[in-house]
């Protein structure tokens, strides 16, 4: 049996070295994803002469601590995930992560003979994992910056997430804000009506909506309108929920006042201007926060689907075409066939929200005639006025072209093997 052939063959990227860290064999699947030759590594040290790496002086190096320390120990180490990028043969560089463990190989003697290092390319999952934190991240600034007491729950009710401002409003710390304590901030006469109705829509997997009072620090307590929406997933079950808590005491007073006391009318109509100031100024903070969002944003009006608002990253997609003012069919034409008309016709007329993960999309992004294949990850949410009759639709996408791009070539490159 030819030993060595059936060495190379192994599909996994492992390399031998020697006491001295001189390279002594690799296995084919090695060679091809570092891209190096067996004549070219061969006889040479690991790392001071085939992978330097620059963000490391030799000795702060990972991978030589972790070889040392199997060594020394005469027993396998694991490698943590390190970064290393590789050059490619046209001068690009190459993202990549790594896991790896260092293997002793003994004689007789127990004395250390050979080390074998098993790499496994982990840059997908990284890269997955750097998204979702990126987009955790994302969450929790628009969280921290709009107006509402925001809050979060698991699937079960159980709250993950409080925003800056309910312990802004309160004085209650954060981690002291579980449906446990709910007594410390709402109101003792709304506090068993919230309870009753919060376990209603859980029940029956349905929206959540009903004004509170909620107490602020000094002890006052003011009215808000607050709405929690399920947030499912493409098979309907639900991942999380969602709440907002907006501030309606002064609104309410107004109305009250309205009711009550006809020969106020001019003074409240006065006071009604102010108040719809107010909500058209927060109105305003909602729209620079979708326009100077980090992500793809924009809202579409009315069932011809006509384009209200549309931020930076959005507009980037179309560089050289208005969009606001014009109906999606209008302004982007190929996408006609494609059937995204249909999926918003759909939203639209249902009510439903739309979820989609890596779509291919054909786009005339330079407005050249030529379409390019492009990869979105997108949800088109129907937007409901105070109602409850649909208005429009809020798109958020995420590109995710070079991600898809980059695990069909890992899955072209394993198929190959």
């Amino acid at each position: 049996m030819d030993f060595f052939e059936l060495f190379t063959n192994i599909p996994q990227n492992i390399v031998i070295v020697s006491p001295e860290y001189k390279i002594l064999a690799a296995t084919d699947a090695y060679l091809k994803v570092t891209m190096e030759t067996r004549e070219n590594i061969v006889g040479k040290h690991f790392l001071k002469e085939i992978f330097v790496d620059p963000a490391y002086s030799y000795e702060e190096n990972p991978v030589i601590k972790s070889l040392d320390k199997a060594w020394e120990t005469k027993e396998v180490d694991y490698l943590d995930v390190i970064r290393y990028d590789l050059p490619t043969p046209d001068g690009r560089i190459e993202v990549r992560y790594w896991e790896a463990s260092h293997t002793p190989v003994l004689d007789e003697s127990g004395n250390v003979k050979y080390l074998i290092q098993n790499t496994v390319d982990v840059t997908e999952r990284e890269k997955a994992r750097q998204s979702a934190a990126e987009t955790e991240h994302k969450f929790q600034f628009m969280a921290e910056t709009i107006p509402q007491l925001i809050i979060t729950t698991d699937a079960r009710g159980e709250a993950t997430y409080f925003n800056g401002r309910w312990n802004k409003y309160t004085g209650v710390a954060k981690e002291e804000l579980t449906q446990q304590n709910l007594h410390k901030v709402i109101h003792p006469d709304d506090l068993e009506k919230v309870r009753a109705s919060w376990k209603k829509a859980l029940q029956e997997k349905e929206a959540f909506a009903m004004e509170l009072r909620i107490r602020d620090k000094e002890g006052h307590y003011r009215w808000f309108l607050n709405r929690t929406l399920p947030m499912c997933d493409q098979a309907g079950n639900i991942l999380m929920w969602v709440g907002s808590s907006t501030d309606i005491d002064e609104t309410r007073k107004l109305v009250q006042e309205l009711v009550s006391t006809n020969e106020q009318m001019a003074e409240l109509a006065d006071q009604v201007q102010q108040a719809y100031l107010k909500a058209e100024s927060e109105r305003k903070t909602l729209e620079r926060l979708i326009m100077d969002a980090p992500a793809i944003f924009c809202t579409l009006k009315g069932p011809d689907h006509k384009f209200d608002l549309v931020n930076q990253h959005y507009q980037a997609l179309f560089p050289n075409r208005e969009l606001v003012g014009k109906s999606v069919a209008e302004a982007l034409p190929e996408v006609i066939e494609q059937g995204f008309i249909g999926i918003l016709d759909n939203v639209y007329q249902k009510g439903e929200k739309f979820v989609a993960e890596e779509v291919p999309i054909m786009l005339d992004k330079y407005d050249s005639g030529k379409l390019e294949e492009y990869f979105l990850t997108f949800i088109y949410q129907p937007i409901f006025n105070e109602a409850a009759q649909i208005t429009g639709i809020l798109v958020f996408a995420m590109e995710v072209t070079d991600q898809v791009n980059l695990r069909q070539k890992l899955q072209e490159l394993g198929q190959a093997e």
